[in-house]
């Protein structure tokens, strides 16, 4: 029986590499593969549940067409081409290319994605969306800090005298890193996680610190008090390599342990002890997660917290660093169409408006010249998991024509009037990078596309056809593997055939990143200090702290989390028996105080609200939480009782055009 190297696409931190059996046309087996040190162990319980998904069974086969009374009837490709055609050409002729909304979610990862914005490209132009809804902020940050986005590799980590994992979760969203925190535990090193919420992860650590949520920078400005006052700066390092340590010297000299403490809740002793920790124990790794860089102040935050690492030289050595985002085999940003996290000034030669990802329903509705009026949306499903849901639903019911390309009826799918099947992992050949480790992986083709399913890029080629824009430089049907040799032909020894034996190294991959100390910042050194960041997004060139906008006094006491189901990301799996299996479906969690204070009990059915929504969940009491945090996970949708994104405003991270999901103040009552 036939086994294939691949890898799992999913916008995950993991990108774990991956064996596939194929038996008689269908695949029977998902097992680790031995060439990613990385991901040693294989899939988690995510990647094993492929064999559900991509069971025809469990799949859109056929185009959709809706119809007058809202249901769904297959449709041929022809007919469905013809109508694409037919409708997208109306509009362009009547409105201008820019009347039309291209909206590309992160949902899986691959070269071949750049083929949408190359159609658009022919078509005349579009309107895009800048921004993203995960990270962008924390990249920001850490660009404008050490110049680039790039961190060790995963297994130098098993050499850290002390992680700190802050406001991440790695037990349950990045399973793979857990294993070498167990060996730098195994050689002496010591973890702290710093999280509101007791996760699997904090029952590891030997010391656990709960913030109150969005003040993470303050904690971070008390613990570079203690450094300083207590003589934990490396001053060789400082002097050679930091821009800015004197004045951030004198702005923190007034965040005492005792300022901390009120501004985040954290007792100052442990403000104190934490410290001791960074200064004493090294070489020190600060881990940081996605979660608390959503937040209106999170990208002067991040800033804060790396500026712990150049204030004890824990940069550029073995065993120390910040990890949050390696882009190190995101080699090929010269040869496809980049996510774009800025809203482009000269749109690349195509008449292309760009809107908030963040404040997508609200852009869309403000958009005049021109009107949308029609939407593509593939990888995505804005209907459920960008902020203001219903602000999105009411946008996106506002169009005159909508396609959307999934492998299932997704919140934002049942809205569509023309729904197309996509491709799963398997059915189309594509090259991944990764975000977490170095390694650059193929994604092969190992069995046919069921039923009428044609892969994205097939899609392209045909309606160009179609509408008579030229094709050329477009993937043609079966001609994905020759357009990425093209590109891959830019690394010497890197082919498609050297990617089916194993994982591959990204050229030029750093296993110790800045061990050179070599900065790409203006200045050339790590940039406490910095001069774009007041110049391109408005806040001070030093890292400070500002409360979230939507914090203090007010009619809404309880901050909303909503991070990701353990076995889900966001809401690509949730659906899937062998995930509904072991999933109580949504739920708020809430701390026994809390719950108290509002005559609540284990199991009562709960409102959620603010100004902007509510939700009817069932309560679940958790010991795990700090008093005034709520959870609600989020990828629920529509058929469980609504996303938790129609709680959340649709509004900007301070940098880098995130989306700040958790400021997010609700209350609770019983429901009636």
């Amino acid at each position: 029986m036939p086994v294939y190297t691949s890898a799992c696409p999913r916008n995950c931190y993991s990108t774990c590499s991956l064996r596939v059996t194929v038996e008689g046309g269908r695949i029977t087996a998902l097992d680790a593969h031995p060439g990613n040190e990385a991901t040693p162990e294989g899939p988690c319980l995510k990647g094993l549940s492929y064999l559900e998904r991509v069971e025809p069974a469990s799949r859109i086969l056929t185009p959709l067409l809706r119809g007058p009374d809202g249901n769904f009837t297959p449709l041929g490709w022809d007919a469905a081409l013809d109508l694409m055609a037919e409708r997208f050409l109306a509009v362009r002729s009547r409105f201008g290319p820019q009347a039309v909304l291209y909206y590309a979610g992160s949902g899986t990862k691959g070269m071949l994605n750049g083929a949408g914005m190359d159609f658009w490209r022919r078509f005349g132009g579009c309107t895009s969306t800048y921004g993203d809804l995960c990270w962008p902020a924390g990249l920001e940050a850490t660009r404008l800090t050490l110049g680039d986005n790039r961190h060790s590799a995963p297994w130098d980590l098993a050499r850290a005298g002390l992680i700190v994992m802050w406001g991440k979760n790695a037990a349950e969203t990045n399973v793979h890193q857990m294993l070498f925190v167990d060996r730098a535990l195994a050689r002496g090193g010591r973890l702290v996680v710093i999280d509101p919420r007791r996760t699997g992860t904090a029952d590891k650590a030997a010391l656990l610190v709960q913030p109150r949520p969005g003040t993470d920078g303050a904690l971070a400005l008390g613990l570079a008090h203690v450094l300083i006052r207590d003589g934990f700066v490396d001053r060789a390092f400082v002097d050679a390599h930091v821009l800015g340590y004197e004045a951030y010297a004198a702005r923190v000299a007034s965040w005492t342990p005792e300022r901390a403490q009120e501004a985040t809740g954290v007792p100052a002793a442990e403000v104190e002890a934490l410290a001791r920790e960074l200064g004493t124990r090294g070489p020190v790794t600060i881990c940081a997660g996605f979660g608390m860089q959503r937040y209106t102040n999170s990208g002067q935050t991040m800033r804060a917290i790396l500026a712990l690492l150049a204030l004890t030289g824990n940069l550029g050595r073995p065993g120390a660093g910040w990890v949050y985002a390696n882009l190190q085999s995101d080699v090929f940003s010269a040869v496809k169409d980049p996510l774009d996290f800025y809203p482009p000034e000269v749109p690349d030669g195509v008449a292309r408006i760009s809107i908030s990802t963040a404040r997508l329903g609200r852009d869309m509705a403000a958009q005049t010249d021109p009107p949308l009026k029609a939407a593509w949306v593939e990888r995505g499903n804005p209907l459920s998991q960008n902020p203001e849901t219903h602000r999105v639903r009411e946008a996106f019911r506002a169009l005159d024509f909508r396609v959307v390309v999934d492998e299932r009826l997704t919140d934002t799918a049942r809205e569509a009037d023309l729904v197309l099947p996509s491709k799963s992992l398997f059915e189309q050949t594509d090259v991944i990078g990764a975000y977490w480790h170095p390694y650059l992986q193929i994604r092969q083709k190992v069995v046919e596309p069921p039923g009428e399913v044609k892969p994205e890029t097939e899609i392209y080629w045909h309606l160009a056809k179609r509408m008579g824009l030229p094709s050329e430089g477009l993937v043609p049907p079966g001609g994905e593997e020759a357009w990425l040799e093209a590109r891959l032909s830019r690394f010497p020894g890197l082919t498609l055939d050297r990617l089916k034996e194993g994982p591959v190294l990204a050229p030029g991959a750093e296993e110790v990143a800045f061990r050179d100390l070599a900065f790409p910042t203006p200045s050339g050194r790590i940039e406490l200090l910095s001069e774009e960041a007041a110049r391109r997004w408005g806040v001070d060139p030093l890292p400070g702290f500002a409360p979230p906008e939507e914090s203090g006094p007010g009619p809404y006491p309880l901050r909303l989390l909503t991070p990701n189901h353990k076995n889900s990301i966001h809401s690509q799996f949730i659906t899937l028996d062998v995930i509904r299996a072991l999933d109580p479906g949504p739920r708020l969690l809430m701390g026994p105080a809390d719950a108290e204070a509002r005559g609540l009990r284990q199991g009562d059915r709960v409102r959620v609200f603010n100004d902007r929504a509510e939700l009817t969940l069932p309560v679940h009491l958790d010991l795990s939480l700090a008093p005034g945090c709520v959870v609600a996970f989020n990828g629920y949708g529509e058929t469980h009782g609504g996303s938790v994104n129609r709680l959340s405003l649709g509004r900007e991270t301070d940098m880098g055009h995130g989306a700040a999901f958790h400021d997010n103040l609700v209350d609770v009552e019983g429901a009636r």
